[in-house]
């Protein structure tokens, strides 16, 4: 039993030495692999070896610069569409789908004035400068007008009683004056209504309504 327990431990040991001789000749040949190359080998691949590493730093840089011009894009994209949403939030407003406040002039009528007066009075104050105009909380948008017969005034439709007020908004000496200027609107209203007053007062703040109209037109088309 002990000899054949020796054989096996030297057989053991033989087959363990052998493995580690083929593993030291393995790393050996791989060792020297690139001391068996020739001096132009050794030129070649170190002049491939630079070429793919400037590859590679090219292929960085060019990555970088997607990404700044990304980076600017979007930096854009945000600019542009804020604008564009500050852009329609005014054409929202001037047109009369949105309520709008600022300075102007508020213009009182205390007594009856028939429909054309009224309209005549209004288009004074389009003409002035103004940039939003309502009669008694009526926002005036195309489609809104005075009519009626004398003391059955309507605006847009709709019945207008008690003192007649106009609020616009604009430059307050601008409008005031063109409204109070020598032979302007109230010098005529005045002489041809004389029982009827009409004053017209500069206002630091005025709050206009938005329209209840529809605003989208019956025939026209938009052309791109």
């Amino acid at each position: 039993m002990k000899r054949g327990r020796g054989r096996i431990t030297v057989a053991l040991v033989l087959a363990l030495l052998g493995f580690l001789v083929v593993t030291q000749a393995r790393s050996q040949a791989q060792d020297q692999g690139l001391s068996q190359l020739s001096v132009q080998d050794l030129t070649e691949l170190v002049a491939n070896v630079t070429a793919r590493n400037n590859q590679l730093r090219g292929e960085v840089a060019t990555l970088q610069q997607q990404e700044r011009t990304l980076q600017t894009s979007v930096q854009r994209g945000e600019t542009s569409t804020t604008q564009m949403r500050s852009d329609l939030t005014h054409i929202l407003a001037w047109s009369g789908a949105l309520g709008v406040t600022g300075s102007g002039v508020q213009v009182t009528v205390t007594g009856v004035l028939p429909a054309p007066a009224v309209a005549r009075l209004i288009n004074e104050l389009w003409n002035a400068g103004a940039e939003a105009v309502a009669v008694n909380g009526v926002r005036v948008v195309p489609g809104v007008v005075a009519a009626g017969d004398t003391g059955q005034l309507t605006i847009g439709g709709k019945p207008v009683s008690g003192p007649l007020v106009l609020d616009a908004i604009g430059q307050p000496e601008t409008l005031a004056g063109s409204l109070a200027r020598a032979g302007g609107i109230l010098a005529q209203l005045s002489a041809q209504f004389p029982a009827v007053s009409v004053q017209a007062v500069p206002q630091d703040l005025l709050s206009l309504p938005p329209t209840d109209r529809s605003l989208s037109p019956a025939l026209g088309h938009p052309h791109l």
